[in-house]
C-alpha cells in the first residue's frame, strides 16, 4: 500500500516533473532482471536477504534536474533487517572517471521546503502590505467644481469597504501559502524514503531523490545506485538521456 501511495502521490512534488530524459536499467548479475511495468522500465534485484524493486517516480526526469526514483525494498529473511539512507550510494560514470552523486534526504527536502516558505511568505507579506497601503488611500478624492475649484475629500465609507476587500484578499492569500506548504510538506511526509527496520516479510518503499548527474552534452548518462539492506548490497546500474539517445 505504501508503494501505491508514493507513486499516487509522486505528481504534487518537484521532482517529480515530466520533461526532458528518459531512463533504462541494465542487469548487472544473473539475480537481476531489466523489466517494464506499466509502461515503464524497472529493475528486480535480488540477493540472499532481500529483494529490491526500482523504477523512475514517472515516465520522464527533468533533463537537469533530480533523478527520482521509486523504490520497494522486501525483506525475505526471518530477521529483521535495516535499512538506512545513509547507506545508498549514487556514482556517475564519464570519461572515464566515477563521481558521487548526493543522495538528497527527507531532512534535505524538509529543509528545502521550509526555505521556500519563508521566500513565499515574504513575497505574500508584501503583496499583503501592498494591498493595506492601497485600501488606506482609498477614502481620499479630489474634486474640480464648474467653476474650477479644486479640492479634496475624504469618504469614510469607501475607504472601509476598500479596508474590508483588502482584509478578505490578505487572509485569502495567507491561508493558500499556509496550505499549499502543508500539502508539500505532507507528501514529503508520506512518499520520501526514510530509514526503517523490516520486518520478516515486510514490504517497505519511497521516493529516492538523487542530484542530478552532470550533463554529457546531450548524450546518455550512466550511474550506479547502490542499495543496501542489512548486509545485502544492490547495484543498479542507470542510464538516463533524451528519448531516442
Amino acid at each position: 500500500m505504501r508503494i501505491l501511495l508514493v507513486v499516487a502521490v509522486c505528481a504534487t512534488l518537484p521532482g517529480c516533473m515530466t520533461a526532458g530524459d528518459t531512463v533504462s536499467f541494465k542487469a548487472s548479475n544473473p539475480q537481476q532482471q531489466a523489466l517494464m511495468r506499466d509502461g515503464q522500465p524497472a529493475l528486480v534485484s535480488r540477493q540472499k536477504s532481500s529483494l529490491v524493486l526500482v523504477r523512475p517516480a514517472s515516465r520522464q526526469l527533468q533533463a537537469n534536474g533530480r533523478p527520482v526514483f521509486v523504490v520497494g525494498i522486501n525483506n525475505l529473511s526471518r530477521q529483521p533487517v535495516d535499512f538506512r539512507v545513509a547507506q545508498v550510494e549514487a556514482i556517475q560514470h564519464a570519461g572515464g572517471s566515477d563521481f558521487e552523486m548526493k543522495i538528497v534526504t527527507y531532512e534535505m527536502l524538509v529543509q528545502e521546503e521550509k526555505n521556500r516558505q519563508v521566500a513565499a511568505a515574504l513575497l505574500t507579506g508584501l503583496a499583503a502590505g501592498a494591498n493595506a497601503y492601497g485600501a488606506s488611500r482609498a477614502g481620499y478624492g479630489s474634486y474640480t467644481t464648474p467653476g474650477g475649484r479644486t479640492g479634496t475629500f475624504y469618504s469614510p465609507t469607501a475607504a472601509a469597504i476598500a479596508q474590508g476587500n483588502a482584509a478578505a484578499q490578505n487572509d485569502a492569500m495567507i491561508a493558500t501559502t499556509i496550505e499549499a506548504g502543508q500539502r508539500n510538506m505532507a507528501a514529503l511526509e508520506q512518499s520520501v524514503i526514510k530509514d526503517n527496520t523490516l520486518m520478516p516479510g515486510e514490504w517497505y518503499g519511497g521516493q529516492l531523490h538523487v542530484a542530478p548527474p552532470t550533463d554529457q552534452g546531450g548524450a546518455q548518462k550512466s550511474y550506479t545506485i547502490i542499495i543496501t539492506v542489512g548486509t545485502d548490497r544492490h547495484v543498479i546500474d542507470v542510464a538516463q538521456g533524451p528519448p531516442g539517445v
